[in-house]
């Protein structure tokens, strides 16, 4: 009787000591709809989290029972994410744009007259430089011409960026510093002219006649603008980003920032493409710290479709005689993709026409022979040939895509191509199904950095006041796992860090949102309302509203 009293008695002790010694950890969140993005496309109620990664997931019950915290977050029913991953943009670019007029949504040429006049009065340097206009958001969808900026500014220069980034204006005195005459020309590039005279515009390489004359911002600022970048990131959720087509030098200044403690955004470098890079950067061999991953280069087949720089393989449907052009000859993307074939470092080529992305594909293919798991890849991918897609499969090609392009460019885009290969532009759905997975991203500052509005345009295809009611080619649209896993998993799979993020699983990086949407049940209407509550990076928060 005795004997049994203790062992009952030991037994109690034993549960209370179970009880009272869980495993600690450093965060515990609790009461939330958490989508994992694991393989199973697991949802769980709860995770445990210490030093910055993922201990494990599961119910409250089970969670709560084993783990104590020494943070917990009490959800509240509110659903997470794993953090977005933008798998093309351009956040370094986008962080020291911030000094220059933004141009973005005007509606006439006028309104971009009045924004530099009014911008004039304080702009930071002696250049007037603006960015972000589109002639095809207004009544007359023309290019402008620089005489009007050449009678208010005669003594000060004036570039104005087109919002694709393969287009600028530029007025008399720009082109009087940089020495552009009639007589000036370039390869992959056109200087615009009528009459005679030089209009002022300034397409794909011709830009860079211009912009290299153009201070850059110093180093202090640079690092000033990162910082507010990275706020307006990680108040749209995200955590990671693929910067695509830095120096080295912006390289060194994000490492530093981010071992100061400054810079706390993750992200994946393509270094730009520039000839003294590829020798050094192959014998150094991939760069990667805790938030910094220095793992490709991005390389320009072609321009853009809006400015008519997009290289097809027939006319433009709304200009005769002209197809558009490569910016660089076929034989130095032929020998980039040699140079880097054995190397760990991905090829990644903006490719817009369908004769750019035939050239760029094929050049890959012959280079890689089949099946692999190199994970170049091409960017945009917006107008593909039919004969064209199964390059893609065939040769583990990774098509990296932005579907807000869609929305932004399907008022015009028929117009530029026409019936038949307007259906084989923006085909997401068609290019998933290659290799059965796809990063998605933005393009910012090319188009608007909010993920939410990349969901929406993935997903219903559809601009923000709802048209069209049907959507746009809507056989191409993806579904939201489709969309999410594009967002998270998928863009570290881009980049050779599916391993470290992009899911929340056991011994991954706990970077993860609370939002006050579920995204993958609200009514459709509810996407773009939708909001970020809480953004942390390595189990740490980084933002709250």
């Amino acid at each position: 009787m005795m004997l049994s009293k203790w062992i009952t008695g030991g037994l109690i002790l034993l549960s209370c000591a179970a009880c009272k010694f869980r495993q600690k950890v450093t965060l515990v969140v609790h009461h939330a709809k958490i989508y994992t993005v694991d393989a199973g496309n697991t949802l769980a109620e709860a995770m445990a989290i210490s030093d910055g990664k993922v201990v494990a997931t599961g119910t409250n019950d089970v969670i709560l029972k084993e783990y104590e915290g020494e943070e917990e977050v009490n959800a509240e029913g509110k659903t997470i994410f794993p953090g977005w991953i933008d798998a093309h943009c351009h956040f370094t670019g986008y962080a020291t744009d911030l000094w220059k007029c933004n141009l973005v949504g005007t509606t006439s040429f006028d309104d971009v007259v009045n924004k530099m006049i009014a911008y004039s009065k304080q702009a930071p340097m002696e250049w007037l430089y603006g960015r972000g206009w589109d002639q095809n958001d207004w009544t007359v969808k023309e290019f402008p011409r620089k005489d009007q900026l050449d009678s208010l500014f005669p003594n000060r220069p004036v570039f104005l960026k087109r919002i694709d980034g393969h287009a600028a204006l530029a007025n008399q005195k720009a082109f009087d510093l940089a020495g552009v005459t009639i007589n000036s020309s370039i390869n992959g590039g056109s200087i615009e002219m009528k009459e005679g005279k030089l209009t002022g515009i300034l397409i794909d390489n011709a830009m860079e006649l211009v912009e290299k004359i153009i201070p850059a911002v110093s180093d202090s600022l640079a690092r000033q603008y990162f910082n507010e970048a990275q706020q307006t990131c990680f108040a749209l959720g995200l955590t990671g980003v693929h910067d695509c087509g830095i120096s080295e030098h912006t390289v060194e200044l994000v490492d530093a920032e981010q071992k100061a403690g400054n810079l706390k955004m993750k992200i994946y470098a393509m270094l730009s493409d520039d000839s003294s890079y590829y020798d050094r950067w192959i014998a150094k061999g991939v760069y990667k710290t805790p938030l910094l991953h220095v793992g490709g280069f991005k390389l320009y087949g072609d321009g853009a479709l809006g400015s008519r720089g997009a290289c097809l393989l027939q006319d433009y449907s709304d200009k005769p005689g002209w197809k558009g052009f490569l910016l660089s000859n076929p034989q130095h993307f032929k020998a980039v993709a040699a140079k880097l074939a054995n190397t760990p470092f991905q090829m990644c080529t903006h490719a817009i026409g369908d004769s750019g992305n035939r050239e760029i594909l094929n050049i890959y293919a012959a280079v890689l022979k089949g099946k692999n798991d190199k994970r170049w890849r091409i960017e945009h991918a917006q107008v593909i040939n039919p004969a064209d897609f199964d390059l893609f499969g065939a040769n583990n090609i990774i098509p990296s895509v932005q579907p807000t392009h869609a929305t932004s460019d399907m008022y015009w885009a028929g117009d530029r191509l026409g019936p038949v290969r307007i259906k084989t532009a923006y085909a997401y759905k068609q290019l998933l199904d290659e290799n059965g997975w796809m990063p998605l991203g933005t393009d910012f500052p090319v188009e608007d950095i909010s993920p939410f509005k990349t969901f929406f345009a993935a997903v219903v295809r559809q601009d923000n006041k709802g048209f069209p009611a049907s959507g746009f080619q809507m056989e191409n649209a993806l579904s939201r796992e489709q969309t999410l896993r594009g967002m998270t998993i998928w863009a570290a799979k881009a980049a050779f860090e599916e391993k470290e993020k992009g899911s929340l699983e056991a011994g991954k990086a706990a970077d993860f949102i609370i939002l006050d949407t579920d995204l993958m049940q609200c009514d459709a209407s509810l996407i773009l309302k939708a909001s970020v509550l809480q953004t942390f990076i390595n189990g740490k928060q980084v933002y709250k509203k």
